[in-house]
């Protein structure tokens, strides 16, 4: 057992890994609360950047020279250390893209243009997603709708802000060939219950695709227990760089799908009559890869040096994600507690911290009136407090809560009870002195 002081100290200590959060914004110190958004790097994750840039800088299954064996080897070492963290069979299951987006777009493309009949999406098949998808998970299904005539359907939420199971039921059919479900949604915070939903769509024949963006960064992640074919996530939202992100899938399912991108290095051998495919993953990586990013999301070890270039998995597995959920879990719970007590603040989702992540989207609303999200984040980030507003890229969940947009926080493993007592102190002082 963990003590709080124990607690505090490890919190403590990661913090001194994260420089940016020495800085001062409009003179006062900086609270980060956007990590929804994207989280910060620490130290150990940026010096892996510079290590492969200063030491390693080669493109990959290319070159025989030493710089691009080695690079080859840290980035295939890389997908070796991503796919233990999420407990998939072997590193032929992930693929490395450029973010959840792109990730779910190869997936969509895959199946809409697929040799496969059996994987193949055409007119009148159904995939059913959920109204509190991220556009990420909407749009490319849109897209196929209108490209292939596939049929979209919805599932709607409880009053309490939690996925209608019961409709999900009723959606799902014998023309179903996939849902698509945030693991976690990137505005209500509330966790949805994967496993059943893999079950539901599997008895039914159907695939299963989980946006893991809001889930994999907090949560201790197993593909199998998930029960999904296919899981999207960012590096940049767990404390990878920008512009790396993975795309797992069931090997014999990667092995039937057809390649979203063409050309260098995803082939196995091309004539002037066509081309053959490379072995996985690299059949879906295609051009020159981001080596270093993926790199300094898995981690790799110079084997002939013994240099450890540590990545962002790295650094999570060092703390553990039970601990990085129970950070959470706890920091989520005590901001709420504070926020039902300041006047006109309404939170969006369930008010339990076991039901949701570390998120929190909330409004102001004074003398009957919504106040405008954007101008409470702006008074905000006046005292150095960093927030999201607007409508986080869920216009179809902001319509369903009857609002444009909402403020939303959201907590990391550097953020502490002192920040959110701050918060708390500051929009007290918004609602009752800065709002008229």
């Amino acid at each position: 057992m963990i003590h709080r002081k124990e607690t505090m100290d490890v919190v403590e200590r990661i913090r001194a890994d994260f420089p940016i959060l020495q800085r001062k914004i409009n003179g006062k110190q900086l609270i980060y609360f956007d990590n929804a958004a994207t989280t910060q790097r620490p130290t150990q994750v940026l010096e892996t950047i510079r290590a492969f840039y200063t030491l390693y800088n080669a493109n990959v299954h290319r070159s025989s020279h030493t710089l691009g064996r080695e690079a080859t080897e840290l980035y295939e070492q890389a997908h070796e250390n991503v796919a233990r963290f999420i407990g998939a069979e072997d590193e032929r299951e992930i693929v490395f893209v450029r973010n959840s987006t792109e990730a779910i777009n190869l997936v969509a493309y895959s199946l809409l243009h697929g040799g496969s009949e059996r994987l193949r999406l055409g007119p009148g098949d159904e995939v059913v997603l959920t109204i509190m998808e991220h556009h990420s998970n909407l749009v490319p299904w849109q897209a196929l709708r209108d490209k292939g005539d596939v049929v979209l359907k919805f599932v709607g939420l409880n009053d309490e802000g939690t996925l209608d199971l019961e409709q999900l039921r009723g959606q799902v059919t014998e023309r179903t060939k996939l849902v698509c479900c945030s693991h976690v949604s990137n505005v209500l915070g509330v966790i949805n219950p994967v496993r059943e939903i893999g079950r539901i769509a599997h008895q039914a024949g159907a695939l299963f695709l989980v946006d893991g963006a809001q889930s994999v960064p907090h949560t201790p992640t197993d593909v199998k227990q998930t029960n999904c074919d296919f899981l999207a996530f960012s590096g940049h939202k767990m404390l990878a760089p920008m512009g790396i992100g993975v795309l797992y899938g069931r090997r014999e399912l990667l092995e039937e799908m057809t390649p979203f991108l063409y050309g260098g290095d995803m082939i196995a051998d091309v004539k002037l009559e066509g081309a053959t495919w490379n072995k996985l993953p690299w059949k879906f990586e295609a051009g020159t890869a981001n080596v270093c990013g993926g790199i300094a999301l898995g981690g790799a070890t110079d084997w002939k040096s013994g240099q450890r270039l540590e990545g962002a998995v790295d650094y999570l597995q060092r703390i553990g994600m039970e601990e990085v959920r129970a950070h959470e879990r706890e920091l989520t719970g005590y901001a709420l507690e504070g926020l039902r007590t300041v006047p006109g603040v309404r939170i969006y989702g369930s008010l339990n911290p076991d039901e949701r992540t570390g998120v929190i989207a909330f409004n102001v609303i004074k003398r009957g009136e919504l106040i405008d999200p954007h101008i409470v984040a702006g008074f905000l980030n006046d005292e150095g407090i960093a927030v999201r507003s607007g409508g986080h890229c869920a216009y179809p969940l902001a319509d369903r809560l009857g609002v444009e947009g909402t403020v939303r926080v959201s907590f990391y493993i550097y953020n502490t009870k002192a920040e959110v007592d701050r918060f708390l102190e500051v929009l007290d002082d918004i609602v009752h002195r800065r709002l008229f």
